[in-house]
């Protein structure tokens, strides 16, 4: 059986590199929550991801550090598997 590979070391590399750049999320470009970590970083939606400008469900690559955004939890999730920024969901002007 093959090991999950966002388990290993080169991923996690990958991953310390992209969060020490402290970049505003590159789907909706506002700022990420760095100063979260551990078990609040897994839950908080504008906590940091590792999110693949090519998804890798479409051919992108997990260890490419050219693939690699920096993006929150929420917008990772909410876009999915898609690439067109067009496509992106919208969100309220205000929050209610």
């Amino acid at each position: 059986m093959q090991a999950n590979p966002r388990n290993g070391r080169p991923y996690r590399r990958l991953c310390t590199k992209q969060r020490a750049l402290r970049l505003p999320c590159w789907w909706c470009g506002e700022p990420i929550r760095y100063d979260l970590t551990g078990y609040a970083a897994q839950r908080h939606r504008d906590a940091f991801t590792l999110d693949h400008a090519v998804p890798l469900s479409r051919g992108g690559s997990l260890l490419d550090p050219t693939n690699a955004r920096s993006a929150h939890r929420r917008c990772n999730s909410q876009r999915g598997n898609r690439t067109d920024p067009a496509r992106q969901p919208t969100r309220a002007s205000r929050r209610w």
